[in-house]
Formats: C-alpha cells, sequence, structure tokens
C-alpha cells in the first residue's frame, strides 16, 4: 500500500480519533491534506480509527460540488487514480489554518474546499 501519511501524522491522527472514540467533544484542526493532482478531489484528515489503522474521518470533497464529512479507509484511497493515472498525492507544504468545522462550513457555502 502506498504511504500516504507520515508516521508523525499517524499518531496525531490516532490520538484524535482515540479522543473522540473516548466521548471528547472535539474539532481538530486537519492533520493532513490528500488530494487527485489531476482532478479535483481532496480530504481533510483529522482522525484515523486505532483499531484497524485505515479508517480515517475527515472533511471530503470529490470535486462535484458537495464536501462532506465522511469516513474513508487510507487503502482504498491509495488505490485511485485520477483521469491521467496520477495517484493521490499528500500536501507537503499543507498547514491547516482552521478548524474541520470551519473548514466544513466554507467548503459547503463554496461548494468545494478552497486551501
Amino acid at each position: 500500500m502506498k504511504t500516504l501519511i507520515t508516521a508523525e501524522q499517524r499518531i496525531q491522527l490516532i490520538a484524535n480519533g482515540q479522543a473522540r472514540a473516548d466521548g471528547q467533544e472535539l474539532d481538530p484542526e486537519p492533520v493532513v491534506r490528500l488530494f487527485t493532482p489531476d482532478a479535483h478531489a481532496t480530504w481533510l484528515l483529522t482522525e484515523l480509527d486505532s483499531e484497524d489503522g485505515d479508517t480515517t474521518f475527515g472533511l471530503c470533497d470529490l470535486g462535484l460540488g458537495m464536501p462532506e464529512l465522511c469516513r474513508v479507509r487510507l487503502s482504498e484511497l491509495a488505490s485511485v487514480r485520477g483521469p491521467m493515472g496520477l495517484p493521490i498525492t499528500r500536501d507537503l507544504y499543507f498547514a491547516a489554518q482552521r478548524s474541520l468545522s470551519e473548514y466544513t462550513r466554507l467548503a459547503r457555502a463554496n461548494g468545494s474546499i478552497t486551501d
């Protein structure tokens, strides 16, 4: 499986996922941004299930004008190819500027994740 997240990001994603599983109310900043370089899909991920180490949670924008909060498996993302055959890529320069709820609010208002 192609590695979409770093070891450091995995640790933070699992910590956020465990906090939610423990019943904590949280609105974390996204830890990682994934995108298709040859399409308009973007994923801002905040959590990773510590049980399976594969199921993530975050804001998913498939480029259809309807971004949504959802769960997605890293193993599935690793197999996705865009129209030119390019794989999903991690944004090496992504630094979250706001909480997940704020990204979600803005994405829904704009019809897509804008940054």
